[in-house]
């Protein structure tokens, strides 16, 4: 891996300018059929693209750069965030398997569990955020997935200690497979295969991506899932357009700014909001009090823009006045772009409930002038106050 600061690697990795004329971005292939010269190297089938759904030099430049970030011996890229984190599960677990999962998880990790694996006849069971996972883990555990913070609750795990706990497992095949949602820190912010996990998502589609105009998801694996990563990539027929990548790849240039800007809004936001007599707590570990702060300190570099809000007790309608009338806050699931956004949190738990004194809130700190987005908020409290 290079030794050129993350920072410059997003700029300078996954080029193929010398192959394109000088050009500085890989071009769009949009490409199926793909010929060989002649019979004999079909039959060797050596050179370097083959079929466009097997790559193109606009995936290949995605990729490579993704891996360059995560420290990854091989990346993947699909078509969104939820089948990256179906492929890294099947690429690890068969019919027979358990998985353990985080009950802070993305809501669509938790649907696919539950439903589709389910029907694979892949086993899961969840484990709450900061436990010990070793007496979850069974005999036919074969990965663990986690996803810190946690989605909407925003609580930091110990990504070392459980993929210590994961590998020791003793289940027949070399331990249990470590598997993590890191789209809430990018990998500028938080290096999963560096803390022992073997294959690290992205929902390329939110920071990535940077303006909400792409799906996309990556999977990086480290040196022993590589191979297996590929096949089941292959063999599933999974594929992200050479458009896609582009603009994947177009994000990833300006991706160290965006969330150094990103960070400090969403910071502004929360302190003022801290001090709010409408708010009950902040959930978000950038902050010193966030019970998770320790762990994001030791080893996180940053924090993004998403965090969460809990109100103090009100009406339906003292909510939706103070949601409805925001203008520089839209309201739309996702996150990651240069917009901000607010949405009611439905937190669903199964092994330790998750209490709120009211109303939670996640909110997404776009790239729009604090000061704006701070006026915005304070006219939409006015209305809160309104209707109570």
């Amino acid at each position: 891996m290079s030794k050129d600061k993350p920072e410059t690697r997003l700029t300078s990795e996954g080029r193929m300018s010398a192959e394109h004329f000088g050009v500085i971005n890989t071009p769009v292939y949009r490409a199926s059929t793909i010929l060989y010269p002649d019979l004999k190297a079909l039959k060797a089938n050596s050179q370097p693209y083959t079929y466009g759904r097997r790559g193109t030099p606009s995936t290949e430049s995605f990729e490579e750069a993704i891996s360059s970030l995560e420290g990854a011996a091989r990346t993947v890229s699909v078509t969104s965030g939820v089948q990256a984190i179906a492929l890294a599960i099947l690429s690890v677990c068969g019919a027979g398997d358990h998985v353990l999962v985080v009950d802070s998880c993305y809501e669509p990790t938790r649907t696919l569990c539950e439903r589709t694996l389910k029907r694979f006849g892949i086993e899961t069971s969840y484990y709450a955020p900061g436990d010990d996972i070793t007496p979850h883990l069974g005999p036919n555990t074969r990965a663990v997935f986690c996803e810190s913070p946690g989605s909407l609750t925003f609580e930091v795990q110990d990504i070392a200690a459980i993929a210590k706990a994961a590998h020791a497992h003793e289940n027949g095949s070399g331990g249990a497979s470590v598997l993590m949602d890191n789209t809430w820190a990018t990998p500028l912010f938080f290096q999963p295969l560096a803390h022992g996990v073997d294959l690290s998502i992205q929902a390329a589609t939110k920071y990535i991506g940077g303006h909400a105009d792409v799906m996309l998801g990556t999977v990086a694996a480290n040196e022993r899932h590589a191979h297996r990563l590929h096949q089941v990539h292959g063999d599933l027929g999974l594929y992200a357009s050479g458009d896609d990548c582009f603009l994947g790849l177009r994000g990833l240039r300006t991706l160290a700014v965006r969330l150094k800007q990103h960070q400090e809004t969403a910071l502004t936001l929360a302190r003022w909001l801290k001090a709010r007599s409408e708010v009950a707590r902040i959930l978000y570990p950038a902050l010193p009090d966030d019970p998770g702060h320790a762990l994001w300190k030791r080893d996180f570099s940053g924090a993004c823009g998403l965090f969460g809000l809990v109100l103090k007790p009100i009406s339906e309608a003292a909510l939706a006045a103070f949601v409805d009338g925001l203008q520089h806050f839209g309201i739309g699931y996702s996150w990651g772009g240069f917009e901000s956004l607010i949405v009611p949190a439905h937190i669903k738990r199964t092994v330790r409930p998750f209490t709120a004194e009211g109303a939670v809130l996640r909110i997404h700190a776009g790239l729009e002038d604090p000061a704006d987005l701070i006026a915005d908020l304070e006219r939409g409290f006015a209305r809160l106050k309104d209707h109570i």
